[in-house]
């Protein structure tokens, strides 16, 4: 029975401590892992390309045919409004990465928590993120193997079997079972600078192009349906065309995380410079690309403008190059934040060891199912207007507001509270009808296509 030694007592009155001390080395070794918080030393620059190469996508080949089915008058409209809007929400979540002293937002998901609660905020930001984010992937997927396959058309005309679309796609996918295995944003920083030098390079290819093309005889810009039910379909679908091509916001906090922060340096200043330079660019991409290509090919144009331009041979072939570049430094950015959950979720909640063997077997997967969805599924137009008015709206035009309305409550009728509201209307007017449009431009497409063809 004896008396404790004194000794034994201190260490009997300290394991509290220890197992926070244990804890907290744990979760810094799991931070230390995870993509998106293992580093912290990007510069402004990085910012810039990644914005480019988050935005600047496969949208802006879509935009001469939104633009046709919107029309000239409500289509600039919408190209306009929609790029202030998008770089004003943008500007909301640079400046709430880090609203909270010494603390910082690094996942789109924690800032919904710390606005809506811990479970209701998960609820409402990761299911919409996952959509955007492997929505993209996905249709990203369908426009590297479409242009895979149509460098193959150009060069190879008489000579060469024909090849099925699905076949390329793979041939596509194949890159990504190698890239995916890049730790996080700033191991492809590489990746993303080539992607937003190419989509510069391929946008202007399609507008300078077809300024060089002689404009056609029987060129009309009116509608191209025939009925009226048909026109508002369309008109539907093209605002989820716009709405996809600005749809940088999913990754904005996980790129921002990667700028290093000090209360001296905070890192909104340099991420907002970069993404200053990001819209600037986007402007330079879209509105020549969107215009040029309405007026030159008018409502005939397809809906990848590429497709539209055949000669000459050389700069279609070179530009659908870039962008097959593009889309895969673009792919890699969306997947980023999808392994970053995966991962999370497989070390903090089944207790996986985070080691290479588990990155291999979550990131091969994910590569494989896109993969497997977009070779079922390959309707490029449709597709880009469903997940863009379903997904991208709510997480681009009008979450940033209602997260902002929820945290720092200007007074009503404000200028702050007024623009907030405006942009959660008209946001949630894109969300809810461009998918109507988007899902029946799918339906039709399905009734011609075979799958795996």
């Amino acid at each position: 029975m004896g008396v404790q030694d004194p000794a034994d007592q201190k260490l009997e009155s300290n394991p509290p401590s220890t197992v926070d001390d244990e804890k907290l080395k744990r979760q810094k070794e799991i931070d230390d892992w995870l993509p998106i918080t293992s580093s912290r030393n990007a510069k402004w620059w990085y910012s810039a390309f990644h914005n480019v190469t988050a935005m600047v996508g496969a949208g802006v080949l879509s935009l001469p045919s939104a633009m046709s089915q919107l029309g000239w008058g409500p289509g600039v409209v919408i190209l306009i409004l929609s790029w202030i809007i998008t770089l004003y929400t943008l500007w909301q979540m640079v400046e709430m990465h880090e609203m909270v002293p010494g603390k910082r937002f690094d996942r789109y998901h924690e800032l919904g928590q710390h606005a809506f609660g811990e479970k209701l905020g998960l609820y409402i930001v990761v299911p919409q993120q996952l959509i955007v984010e492997v929505g993209v992937d996905i249709v990203y997927m369908v426009t590297g193997g479409k242009s895979l396959e149509k460098i193959h058309k150009l060069v190879c005309k008489e000579s060469c079997k024909e090849i099925k679309t699905s076949f390329f796609i793979m041939i596509f996918a194949s890159v990504h079972f190698v890239l995916a295995h890049l730790p996080n944003f700033n191991s492809i920083s590489g990746v993303s600078l080539a992607a937003a030098v190419m989509s510069l390079s391929y946008s202007t290819i399609a507008w300078t192009a077809s300024i060089h093309k002689k404009v056609e005889t029987k060129v009309e810009y009116g509608y191209k349906a025939s009925t009226t039910s048909g026109t508002v379909f369309n008109f539907f679908n093209a605002l989820g065309d716009v709405a996809f091509a600005y749809a940088g916001h999913n990754v904005v906090l996980e790129i921002q995380a990667t700028i290093p922060s000090t209360p001296e340096k905070p890192s909104k200043k340099p991420m907002w410079r970069g993404v200053v330079i990001a819209y600037i660019v986007v402007a330079l991409c879209y509105f020549p690309v969107a215009l040029v290509g309405y007026y030159k090919f008018g409502n005939n144009v397809e809906d990848n403008i590429l497709i539209s331009l055949e000669k000459p041979t050389w700069l279609i072939v070179a530009a659908n190059m870039f962008v097959v570049i593009h889309v895969i430094g673009s792919y890699q950015l969306y997947a980023m934040p999808v392994f970053d959950m995966i991962e999370t979720v497989m070390v903090k909640k089944f207790h996986f060891r985070p080691t290479r063997k588990l990155r291999f077997l979550v990131r091969n997967a994910y590569v494989a199912a896109t993969m497997y969805v977009a070779i079922t599924f390959p309707f490029f137009g449709g597709l880009l207007g469903f997940f863009g008015g379903f997904a991208f709206a709510p997480t681009t035009y009008f979450l940033p507001c209602i997260i902002w309305l929820a945290i720092y409550k200007p007074k009503k009728f404000s200028l702050s509270w007024w623009t907030n509201w405006i942009c959660i209307i008209l946001g949630l007017l894109l969300m809810i009808l461009s998918p109507i449009g988007g899902l029946r431009s799918i339906i039709l497409s399905a009734k011609k296509y075979k799958f795996y063809s």
